[in-house]
């Protein structure tokens, strides 16, 4: 517990705020801070071969004590939400919480409070960890390192553990929807990962929506406005207009949950002459995204037949798809995590996520890959809190998890030892859905 405290307090002070819309990658400096960090302390536990790229992703591998099973990875990314300052955070660990308001010293006005968190009002007892009010904690994804570390220091400490390769990797960009854009899943030559970026405890999260961003690029005529009549074309307007035309008592996030998708306009940036309007396409069935497609595409067509001086154009770019559509290819991803959280002494729940990981990406790219608990809440937020003991239990989880993938051999394929399967997702695993979780580029 001490260790994985030190170390999860050590991480969320580097800041490693994502910087959206820059061409370098990673987006900040923040990142390789942290990156060379975990690589001499990946190289201190023994990984010999852990290094940073020239990407500023940080690999290295478990060493197996049983050769002939099949290896897996375990990811976590570095950088934080651009929601929130990630600047001169400063962890405070409430120990032994008693279950009453918190007020974060830093800015008063922010407080936990159990009434509006169910997950905290659970958490009397335990030792809960926040910012001091000023900055978001960064328990998303600091959280999910720290526990990948600890992991491996514990492995170190019982090699009769059987257990293949374990490919590690520390991720750049994830928040802005970058994470994967530079890993390439047959160099990690793993059956299976699991990123460690998932909410609460015991969580499996095997589901995520499909999701494409729209960019409507509205343009207009400038003039000067004391001599415009008949003449000025004003953008800016029209987005207005374009925006009031969207669907808002349904497919719109705040008036959706469960199952149901949604149009979400999030950016709107421009002038008179040219306005842009940035919005995200989310379905847990892709092919709605189409259909949504087709919505704004009709939206903007009628603009332009009322408006024709002016241009209404609707540019739709793929960005991730539903995971539970390639977890099939191997069947132990999600079986054997099954069995992991329950040897962990946890109940397994399943999650469709209302939001993305880049699991999502990395499934799609041929590389299975589930989603796990590290015990964080309220994340993106300056109320973003994260819980000790969840953390230790996601360190028995992955422990477990590497127990039972070395007593398996094979590429793919069913173990035929019984594993539990998920679910269906009509049933109360589809029913267990993840709120807020709405990624920025993956976007959720």
């Amino acid at each position: 517990m001490k260790n994985l405290l030190d170390r999860f307090c050590r991480y969320v002070k580097v800041d490693t705020r994502a910087v959206d819309d820059v061409k370098e990658y990673p987006s900040c400096k923040g990142q390789l801070e942290l990156a060379a960090m975990l690589a001499r302390e990946l190289q201190a536990l023994g990984l010999g071969d852990a290094s940073v790229d020239s990407n500023g992703i940080v690999t290295a591998t478990v060493a197996p004590t049983a050769p002939s099973a099949p290896p897996i990875a375990w990811l976590a990314h570095m950088d934080t939400s651009p929601e929130a300052s990630g600047t001169d955070v400063k962890p405070i660990v409430h120990r032994k919480y008693d279950g009453k308001d918190i007020v974060l010293p830093g800015d008063p006005t922010q407080v936990l409070r159990p009434a509006e968190t169910p997950t905290l009002a659970r958490l009397a007892g335990k030792t809960i960890i926040t910012s001091d009010g000023t900055t978001l904690l960064g328990a998303d994804d600091k959280a999910g390192i720290a526990i990948v570390m600890t992991a491996i220091e514990e492995l170190l400490r019982a090699p009769d553990i059987r257990r293949g390769p374990i490919r590690i990797l520390f991720t750049c960009d994830e928040e802005i929807g970058r994470g994967c854009d530079k890993l390439d899943v047959k160099k990690i030559d793993a059956a299976a990962a699991y990123t460690l970026d998932g909410e609460d405890e015991g969580w499996i999260e095997h589901e995520t929506f499909s999701a494409n961003l729209a960019t409507v690029t509205i343009t207009g005529a400038n003039i000067h406005p004391g001599f415009a009549k008949g003449k000025m074309v004003n953008s800016v307007r029209l987005a207005g207009k374009f925006l009031d035309r969207m669907p808002w008592q349904a497919l719109a996030p705040e008036a959706t949950s469960g199952r149901e998708g949604f149009l979400h306009p999030y950016v709107i940036e421009g002038g008179v002459a040219e306005t842009k309007i940035k919005i995200l396409l989310r379905s847990f069935v892709t092919s709605d995204l189409k259909e949504q497609q087709k919505i704004l595409e009709r939206i903007a067509a009628n603009l332009t037949a009322e408006f024709p001086r002016a241009k209404v154009a609707v540019a739709v770019k793929k960005q991730y798809r539903n995971m539970i559509e390639h977890l099939g290819k191997e069947p132990r991803a999600v079986e054997l995590a099954t069995r992991a959280v329950r040897a962990a002494g946890l109940e397994p729940r399943f999650q469709s996520v209302r939001g993305g990981t880049d699991g999502s990406r990395l499934s799609e790219m041929g590389l299975p890959t589930p989603n796990l608990s590290v015990g964080m809440h309220n994340f993106h937020s300056k109320l973003e809190f994260a819980c000790l003991e969840q953390m230790e239990s996601a360190v028995k989880v992955l422990v477990e998890l590497a127990r039972l993938w070395g007593r398996e051999k094979g590429a793919s394929g069913a173990t035929g030892r019984g594993a539990e399967k998920p679910r269906s997702r009509s049933g109360a695993a589809g029913k267990a859905v993840r709120g807020s979780k709405e990624k920025k580029a993956k976007k959720g």
